[in-house]
């Protein structure tokens, strides 16, 4: 097997030490072992896209794993798509944005993150590094599992299901963004991920 890059992306205004971030990197660390070691990267994503995805690129071609693997919640779906098909690796997207442009162009200007009171500017050049990072349609679908919401109250999981044709997909009925059962979820993710 060698070794893996497992790489986790956070949601807009999210961090590393979201539920299902510290959830994920327990599972990986659980199973990392000297035959199979794996190494968790779960970054501080900045503000601009473009240097969130310069910092992961820098450490991704930095990483001497034999493989990468990306799982990403909702913005981090969009990252994670990105990725996957610049890298050719595998991809779990939890209630992705697929079309983050679109999506955050509401949110521009001053904000704060969920779970600290730190500022953080949104700035209208970061709409256009979001359109630059936009994948128009996945290359290959076995490399993608779709896990979306029915219930998710800010993005539409038919636009998602649309977005990944003939991947994996996993539609929750009912549910919501933060997909509050992932526990649940998290053996099958690992399990695509791995197999």
């Amino acid at each position: 097997m060698g070794s893996t890059l497992f790489v986790y992306l956070h949601g807009f205004r999210s961090s590393p030490r979201s539920s299902k971030a510290v959830m994920t990197g327990a599972a990986v660390k659980a199973i990392s072992n000297p035959n199979n070691p794996i190494e968790w990267y779960c970054p501080q994503l900045l503000a601009s896209p473009k240097d969130s995805m310069a910092l992961v690129t820098k450490h991704i071609e930095e990483s001497n794993a034999d493989r990468v693997v990306v799982v990403g919640s909702s913005l981090g779906g969009f990252y994670a798509n990105y990725l996957a098909e610049k890298y050719g690796c595998k991809a779990v997207a939890l209630n992705p944005a697929v079309r983050a442009a679109r999506e955050l162009a509401p949110h521009v200007g001053m904000l704060t993150a969920y779970d600290s009171d730190e500022p953080f500017d949104f700035r209208p050049e970061y709409i256009d590094e979001l359109k630059a990072l936009q994948v128009e349609g996945i290359s290959k679908p076995s490399r993608y599992f779709l896990i979306a919401a029915k219930g998710d109250e800010l993005l539409d999981w038919r636009e998602m299901s649309t977005f990944y044709p003939g991947a994996k997909q996993l539609i929750l009925e009912g549910g919501d963004h933060g997909i509050s059962d992932y526990s649940e979820h998290l053996p099958a993710v690992l399990k695509f991920i791995f197999e």
